[in-house]
């Protein structure tokens, strides 16, 4: 039943993450807050009792994304001068400068300068040419960027 005592109260309630393990179990780690939940779960907000931990919720400020087609993500980034996997060379790939791009976790090719292509990205997403909710990972150590654009991300 929702909870209509205030609207904080109200909030709260449908922001609800149930954990689907039985109440009565003893296990402690689903019980516990990882630190990958930082800024996206509540670390004070839980029931007492039996479901204390398995019953979590959502930060006032987390947003759920939405998601967008990933088809206008990949044409910006050819655009931008992303090598297509069908078009590279595969000796080009030991290089050391190539860094490989990526959309919803499928491998759409490789690119020279990181650093130039991430910075124009963000710049059209703050200008809203690209969605907001697109997400930006670059990860130095594997030479690679992902970009995310599918739904359900917290």
């Amino acid at each position: 039943m929702l909870n209509r005592l205030t609207f904080a109260s109200s909030l709260s309630h449908l922001r609800r993450l149930n954990t689907p393990l039985p109440k009565s179990g003893k296990l402690s780690k689903p019980r516990q807050l990882h630190n990958s939940h930082w800024g996206m779960v509540c670390p004070a907000e839980t029931p007492e009792g039996q479901a204390c931990g398995l019953v979590k919720n959502l930060s006032l400020m987390a947003f759920v994304s939405v998601g967008s087609p990933s088809n206008i993500m990949t044409d910006t980034l050819l655009d931008f001068g992303v090598e297509e996997l069908t078009t590279l060379d595969p000796k080009l790939l030991q290089r050391k400068d190539l860094v490989k791009i990526f959309v919803n976790g499928n491998w759409i090719g490789c690119h020279r300068n990181a650093t130039e292509l991430v910075s124009k990205i963000k710049e059209m997403r703050r200008k809203g040419i690209l969605p907001q909710e697109v997400s930006i990972v670059r990860d130095i150590r594997t030479k690679e960027i992902r970009f995310l654009t599918d739904s359900g991300r917290v």
